[in-house]
């Protein structure tokens, strides 16, 4: 049993970490500000191989732990303690699931990685940007351990900050050049996108997330709707063969986590009722709202459904918000409809968020050259005449490229989990549109 002053603030379950968020974040800036990460890599590059070089970084990431550079960074008290409080609240955020064993994978997922890269590459010369790549792929794991850790103590919103902070000096000149992600709120969303067989982390994350700001609602609710509407589009193809209800049933922990993201967005769509329907920000709410109804539109703008009840107040609000809105909504979903010309993410279908990630950072990583997008980018297709639609697509596909040469079994089919499909697209947008009109 746990005693009572281990308890979570907010009546929650799990130990907290005995390391206080202020300085946890202290510790892990004096690795991302300075010269540390390229110090590492000048000593690591020497190595006779690749494989050498790696399998010392994979020491070191194993025992979160390094003597690299000429300084030793001890990260270990703060990892455990962090991971251990976040797996007891339902959330593996540095380990993935094994399906095929039905466990959690006992490597982190940067050391899988790098595992991967070893046996790709082992026998190359060590070069700076794996290595450099593979140490931020680790750090940017241990920041979003620090997002779900943000209500421990202190100001949430505070503590955001300081982790919008340290994503900065992670992606920053010191660093290998590969972005991840554009805000410390998708970091939430990439953290809590792994297979969980207990999904009880979802409900207390979703009552501490209404207590943020404005600001923070709003990022977090933009990412979410659009993530979730590629990850439902997914199972509702692959997963669960087009039945709507087999879908809700599997799926009882995302629909109230769609629902409020759903519901914040509009909220932001009606503050913004002001700005010219060609206004950038305007335009990226009313993408993402597209984006989460594209997932099971009926539900959320229809009849009361079962699978809601138990946020009947966040659904019945939006849907009286967004019919009155309807009808400009509906001009301006319509230039979102995709096409065969410019990205749309309405085209892109994915089981997991962290996957996609991850397959960014390992085709970077056998190419040796970063990706000039994020895991954000990827969810927009907005604006559409920047000239990073053409990049978007080519990603998109080199994800499902992967994704075919390594199928996952589905419903007994070998099916790949990343899709780039924009008359898949279409299909999603007229079925959505037509679920819209019908209500």
């Amino acid at each position: 049993m746990t005693a009572a002053s281990d308890r979570l603030p907010g009546g929650g379950r799990g130990t907290i970490a005995r390391v206080k968020f202020e300085d946890a974040c202290a510790q892990l800036r004096a690795a991302l500000a300075g010269p540390m990460r390229r110090d590492a890599v000048a000593e690591l590059v020497t190595a006779p191989t690749l494989d050498a070089a790696l399998a010392r970084l994979r020491d070191g990431m194993r025992a979160n732990a390094f003597n690299l550079g000429g300084r030793r960074i001890a990260l270990e008290r703060l990892v455990n303690a962090y991971d251990r409080a976040t797996r007891e609240e339902g959330f593996h955020v540095l380990h993935d699931w094994d399906g095929k064993s039905d466990r959690v994978n006992e490597d982190s997922i940067p050391v899988d990685v790098l595992g991967y890269v070893m046996r790709m590459r082992g026998g190359d010369a060590p070069d700076g940007f794996t290595i450099a790549t593979l140490l931020d792929y680790y750090f940017v794991h241990l920041l979003e351990l620090l997002t779900l850790r943000a209500w421990d103590d202190g100001d949430p919103d505070a503590n955001l900050r300081l982790v919008e902070d340290l994503l900065r000096e992670l992606q920053g000149p010191e660093g290998s050049g590969q972005r991840f992600v554009d805000d410390a709120e998708t970091l939430i969303l990439i953290a809590t996108s792994h297979f969980e067989l207990h999904e009880r982390g979802y409900v207390l994350l979703l009552d501490r997330v209404r207590t943020l700001d404005a600001a923070h609602q709003v990022r977090i609710a933009i990412s979410h709707a659009s993530s979730m509407g590629s990850h439902l589009r997914f199972g509702f193809e692959a997963t669960y063969a087009r039945d709507t209800v087999v879908m809700r049933d599997d799926n009882v922990a995302d629909y109230p986590w769609l629902c409020y993201a759903l519901l914040i967005v509009m909220r932001e769509y009606d503050r913004l009722a002001d700005k010219a329907p060609a206004d950038v920000e305007r335009l990226r709410i009313v993408e993402a709202l597209l984006n989460g109804l594209s997932a099971d539109a009926r539900a959320f703008v229809g009849a009361p459904s079962a699978i809601l009840s138990s946020c009947e107040r966040d659904r019945a609000e939006f849907a009286e918000r967004f019919r009155a809105a309807m009808p400009s909504l509906l001009n301006e979903f319509e230039p979102l409809r995709p096409t065969d010309a410019v990205y749309s993410p309405l085209s892109f279908f994915f089981n997991f968020s962290h996957n996609v990630r991850k397959g960014t950072v390992i085709d970077a990583l056998l190419r040796r050259e970063p990706w000039p997008l994020t895991f954000n980018d990827l969810l927009s297709g907005l604006p559409r005449d920047d000239g990073r639609s053409a990049t978007k697509e080519l990603l998109a596909n080199t994800l499902m490229t992967y994704a075919r040469l390594n199928p996952d079994r589905i419903r007994g089919q070998l099916m790949p989990v990343i899709v780039y499909d924009p008359a898949a697209g279409r299909q999603a947008f007229g079925t959505t549109m037509r679920r819209i009109r019908e209500g």
